[in-house]
């Protein structure tokens, strides 16, 4: 991997060095239980709200379990399918004839917001909600529901899909409660295969 060789980094090659590949969002994100994506915003319309850096950064701060930020490509930015993976999206603010930044240039920016002010001692930490990995099994297991109830069809599966997905995210679902909802999903499940 190219920023393997990276030699700005300084102080920073122990990170470069210990950073992991992944081949797809799912799998990046799968342990982080808040997923905060940027998007400049210009060329679509996003399905979700699009925040403030600082606000987003606010909210990270005082996240208490593992936080993912999420940057695309320079040319595209995220694609719907990437976005449907965060909880919320972020735009840094930038003047109208430059709407959007460089890679190395957002990534500085979002740190350096993520660092800015400390968190107080007698700030309350945010519990988080359950992991990506969770939240990708209970989006699967709600897409199989609809499936089998015939509310999904093929012809719209692939933005109910990222709508579902979207949607699970925003409820925040924390850890105590998605063993139940995935029981509950279970349960309408073999309720459909015993009909069958």
């Amino acid at each position: 991997m190219a920023f393997r060789e990276a030699v700005s980094a300084v102080g920073g090659a122990h990170v470069l060095r210990g950073a992991s590949v992944f081949a797809t969002v799912p799998e990046a994100v799968s342990d982080c239980s808040l997923v905060l994506g940027t998007t400049a915003g210009q060329h679509r319309v996003p399905q979700q709200t699009v925040d403030r850096l600082e606000k987003g950064m606010a909210a990270a701060r005082v996240h208490g379990g593992r936080v993912a930020l999420l940057f695309g490509s320079e040319k595209f930015g995220l694609s719907n399918e990437d976005m449907s993976y965060c909880h919320a999206l972020l735009r840094i603010p930038t003047v109208p004839e430059t709407p959007s930044m460089n890679l190395g240039q957002a990534v500085a920016v979002c740190l350096y917001e993520l660092v800015r002010s400390d968190v107080s001692e007698g700030t309350p930490r945010v519990t988080p909600g359950v992991t990506g990995i969770d939240s990708e099994q209970i989006t699967r297991m709600m897409l199989e529901v609809l499936d089998k109830s015939g509310y999904t069809n093929r012809i719209t599966s692939v933005s109910t899909e990222q709508k579902v997905r979207r949607w699970i995210r925003r409820l925040r679902i924390g850890p105590r409660d998605a063993p139940l909802l995935l029981g509950i999903l279970r349960q309408i499940l073999w309720k459909f295969n015993k009909t069958e």
